[in-house]
C-alpha cells in the first residue's frame, strides 16, 4: 500500500497544503479528507492521482481545511460522469451528522446538473461509531476521537501482511479510543509544534498536541512507526530536522515529519 501525504499544515498555513492524505493500491486510491479549498486539485495532479480513480473518499469532520475540498471533488467528479470519462461511483464516508453538511455545501456552490448525482453516483456513507467498510480490499473501522470541538472520527485500515494502520484525527489520541488503536503498526497524529514553543503556538487551546507528546504516546503505545502532521509552518524548511530531534528524545521507533508531497510505502 502506498501512503502518498498530500499536505502536512493546520487550518492557518499558506506555504504548504492543510492536512489530507490518499491510501493507493495501484490505480485505486482511498482519500482522506481533502483540505481548504481547489489547491486539493493541484496536489492531486502533482502526486499523479487521477481524478477517475478515486472511488472512495473519508471526511474526518466539518472544519473548513479538512471539508471544503470535498465540493471541488464533487463538481470535477461530477462533470465526468457527465462527460462519460468517469466509470462507477464515488463514495463518501463522513459520521452521520455531517452528510448534509457536504451536501449543503455543494448545494449552494454547484450547478444541479452536477449536484443530481448525490445520492445516486456520489454516495453518502454515514458512520456511526464503530463501522466498518470494504475500502481497497482492506476492512476500516471508523471511531468516534471523542473531540473536544467538533465531532470527528479516524480509523484503523487492517492492510496486506497483518499491517495495522490508524489515523487519529486531528486532535490527541484519546484512551477511551484504545480497543481501536492498540496493536497499530503505524500512527498517523497531529503535532501542532514543538514542546519548546508551545507558550507561542499555545497548540492547547486549540486542543492539540505538541512533538513531544505525540511521541510519548507512541512511545506508550508500543507503535513502530510514527508520522506527524497537522503542524505549524513556521519551520517548514527544517521542520523535519527540528521535529525528529525533539521527538527522539520520547520514541524509540520510526519517526517521520514528511513534507507535502512525500509518499511512503506501508
Amino acid at each position: 500500500m502506498k501512503l502518498t501525504i498530500l499536505g502536512t499544515g493546520n487550518a492557518m498555513v499558506t506555504e504548504c497544503f492543510n492536512t489530507c492524505f490518499a491510501l493507493s493500491d495501484g490505480n485505486r486510491h482511498f482519500l482522506v479528507d481533502t483540505g481548504g479549498g481547489n489547491r486539493i486539485m493541484k496536489v492531486l495532479k502533482d502526486t499523479g492521482i487521477a481524478m477517475e480513480e478515486i472511488h472512495d473518499i473519508f471526511i474526518t469532520h466539518e472544519h473548513g481545511d479538512h471539508i471544503l475540498g470535498a465540493s471541488w471533488l464533487i463538481r470535477v467528479i461530477g462533470t465526468r460522469m457527465n462527460q462519460g470519462t468517469y466509470d462507477g461511483e464515488l463514495r463518501i464516508y463522513c459520521h452521520s451528522d455531517l452528510v448534509d453538511t457536504i451536501k449543503t455545501i455543494a448545494n449552494l456552490t454547484i450547478q444541479k446538473k452536477v449536484t443530481k448525482h448525490m445520492d445516486e453516483r456520489i454516495r453518502f456513507i454515514p458512520l456511526v461509531h464503530g463501522d466498518t467498510a470494504e475500502i481497497l480490499g482492506c476492512t476500516v473501522t471508523f471511531f468516534d476521537i471523542y473531540s473536544t470541538k467538533a465531532k470527528q472520527y479516524g480509523f484503523t485500515m487492517d492492510m496486506p501482511n497483518n499491517i495495522k494502520f490508524t489515523c487519529a484525527g486531528d486532535e490527541p489520541y484519546n484512551e477511551k479510543d484504545y480497543e481501536f488503536v492498540k496493536g497499530s503498526d503505524w500512527l498517523m497524529h497531529e503535532a501542532f509544534c514543538l514542546y519548546g514553543e508551545a507558550d507561542k503556538f499555545k497548540p492547547y487551546e486549540k486542543h492539540h498536541s505538541t512533538v513531544r507528546e505525540a511521541c510519548q504516546l507512541a512511545q506508550e503505545l508500543q507503535i513502530p512507526n510514527l508520522i506527524l502532521y497537522h503542524t505549524e509552518e513556521t519551520h517548514l524548511e527544517n521542520r523535519k530536522e527540528l521535529y525528529t530531534a525533539e521527538g527522539k528524545e520520547f520514541y524509540r521507533g520510526n519517526l517521520y515529519v514528511p513534507y507535502d508531497l512525500e509518499t511512503f510505502q506501508i
